[in-house]
């Protein structure tokens, strides 16, 4: 049988690929970590094919950059990076009470999975991919360029009951969101930092409303809320629980200090934002107040601040090595 030189040619390609992919998943199971370089070999295009899909996502809805980078906040504090919350199925994270009806993204992640099947089959996992869609989420909002380090592995199981006990609530005070946040080793500055998530997307007024009236026995309203902002938020709220507001008021789809700068002035739309430098009965507040202060005056050292607590929060508990698998479907083991 005779062979073209475009055979010759495409034949030598894949078996390249073959190779790069074995020395690829060779050189993450003889470290164990993971690294910034690790699809540079096995799958270069990772990157361009994210930021793509990304990009389209918030073309077609700007909250959309928000919305991937809290689904990577809530898959990480649960079971770890492992992309456990994007599984379907009874025991599924997606119905925990944080994220039923909440949490979003899904689809996004979904296209960017059947574009790497491919480009590079079996090579890049669920958790890497919510890792960089979050990542591009907040580069194209205007938000830090952050080295994401990759070579996470996907989870077997979702973990709903872990979902329902170990996400930080907008109703908890800063004292037990700092223990959450030491739980999965994070610290102080983390959980001031990503909070500052909150510079861009939305609250459902069901997370707030209660600041908004009947909040105490001597004050209608939270006290510590900006009195014209609970009359714009009231209005916004009288459509019901499920009506959204901006988190970060007058700057909700640029990521910047703004949100800082607004908790000074009692503008915080959750609890747990305003939280951070208005309770002083909390004997953590002293040292998420200075902070907020800090960024505040400073965005640069925020910008800073965030990339490093981003790339603290993706290296929680991550599989690795020969652990877990790469989902040929994210929303299911293989």
């Amino acid at each position: 049988m005779e062979y073209s030189r475009g055979d010759h040619t495409s034949n030598r390609l894949k078996l390249l690929c073959k190779i790069a992919v074995l020395l690829c998943i060779g050189a993450a199971a003889a470290s164990g970590q993971l690294t910034d370089d690790y699809y540079d070999y096995c799958c270069p295009q990772v990157y361009r094919i994210v930021r793509s899909r990304v990009a389209a996502a918030m073309k077609a809805e700007m909250r959309m950059g928000a919305s991937l980078l809290r689904l990577h906040f809530h898959d990480c504090f649960v079971n770890g990076c492992d992309a456990s919350i994007l599984l379907d199925g009874s025991n599924s994270e997606k119905f925990a009470a944080p994220n039923n009806n909440s949490v979003r993204g899904y689809e996004v992640i979904d296209t960017i999975k059947a574009d790497l099947e491919s480009a590079c089959p079996g090579v890049v996992s669920c958790a890497d991919i919510v890792a960089l869609a979050a990542k591009y989420g907040v580069l194209l909002s205007g938000g830090p360029d952050y080295d994401v380090l990759l070579g996470r592995r996907d989870g077997l199981v979702a973990n709903q009951t872990g979902a329902n006990t170990n996400l930080p609530s907008p109703f908890d005070s800063i004292s037990t969101i700092t223990k959450s946040f030491q739980n999965v080793g994070l610290n102080v500055t983390d959980v001031v930092a990503l909070s500052g998530a909150h510079t861009i997307g939305r609250s459902r007024c069901l997370l707030f409303s209660s600041r908004l009236a009947n909040f105490s026995a001597t004050n209608s309203v939270d006290p510590t809320l900006d009195s014209s902002l609970a009359t714009s938020l009231q209005q916004t709220c009288r459509g019901g629980d499920n009506q959204l507001a901006a988190l970060d008021v007058n700057s909700s789809d640029v990521f910047d200090n703004h949100y800082f700068q607004n908790l000074l002035a009692n503008k915080g739309v959750l609890s747990s934002d305003q939280g951070l430098v208005s309770n002083s009965d909390d004997p953590t507040v002293a040292a998420t107040k200075a902070l907020v202060q800090a960024y505040s005056a400073n965005g640069q050292r925020f910008s800073c601040d965030f990339g490093r607590s981003m790339v603290r929060m993706g290296n929680i508990s991550p599989l690795t090595g020969k652990a877990g698998q790469i989902r040929k479907n994210c929303r299911a083991v293989n």
